[in-house]
């Protein structure tokens, strides 16, 4: 038995692979350790196999400088929609270590062995809330199929435009700074107050020796502020969905 397979169609599959097994190596929570690298291969080969045959098709030269220099452009368009996707992504997470840096939290990192970094409590809490959220909503099938939307505005065999990337990269960084903010700066205004309110009661009277309440206050008042954010954290993941969702399709020259 003989199996035939086209070039340029095998050639064309293998570049969407490498595209988005780039991708899959930035944006959470597929980039961490958690996921094996051979299941990020073979994802990224099995949407491959789904994009591949409905993609517009693009002259892809079969010379071997040609396909390095295509391989290339397809790791850095993978890496740059990742990077953007993951800034988002991250958002969240800040709003968690802001809301450890106000609370007193931030004085007990740990080293993430998934991560490869130092987390803080409610930084790793946020991040792993998001996640689950992303599952559970089914973002990450949009985030997915946002990405495979992009080969149809960018084909494998074109050279991307690259002259709104400085504003997409703006914008994201401008909305994963306003969406920590939103998040955290409720719980951060509160927890001031009541820094200021403790630190008066000492100056005015210092009799009551508040330093050894200061601590155990801001804690519950940190557990109770946080149980009552969550319900925002839902309709956040959603909109920073939408976001990555616009910016992929804006670096891949749609619109």
């Amino acid at each position: 038995m003989t199996i035939t397979l086209a070039g340029d169609a095998l050639v064309g599959y293998l570049m969407a692979s490498v595209r988005i097994v780039a991708w899959l190596a930035i944006v959470p929570p597929f980039s961490g350790r958690a996921v094996p690298a051979a299941a990020k291969v073979l994802l990224a080969l099995g949407l491959a196999f789904a994009i591949a045959p409905s993609a517009p098709g693009g002259e892809i030269a079969t010379g071997a400088p040609a396909l390095i220099l295509t391989t290339l452009t397809q790791v850095l368009i993978g890496l740059g929609m990742g990077f953007v996707t993951y800034l988002l992504f991250q958002a969240i997470a800040t709003a968690g270590s802001l809301v450890d840096l106000f609370g007193g939290f931030a004085l007990a990192q740990g080293f993430d062995p998934l991560a490869m970094n130092m987390n803080t409590v409610f930084g790793k809490f946020h991040q792993m809330i998001a996640t689950m959220l992303l599952f559970a909503t089914g973002g990450h099938l949009l985030v997915i199929g946002g990405l495979l939307r992009t080969f149809h505005f960018l084909p494998i065999g074109q050279s991307p435009d690259i002259s709104g990337a400085p504003d997409v990269l703006i914008t994201a960084f401008g909305m994963f700074f306003t969406v920590a903010v939103q998040i955290a700066l409720p719980l951060i205004a509160v927890l001031f107050i009541t820094d200021l309110g403790l630190a008066l009661l000492t100056k005015v009277a210092p009799q009551l020796n508040a330093i050894n309440v200061m601590f155990p206050v801001k804690i519950g008042l940190t557990l109770l502020l946080l149980g009552l954010s969550l319900p925002a954290l839902p309709t956040a993941m959603e909109r920073l969905v939408e976001l990555a969702n616009e910016a992929m399709a804006t670096l891949a020259g749609r619109g």
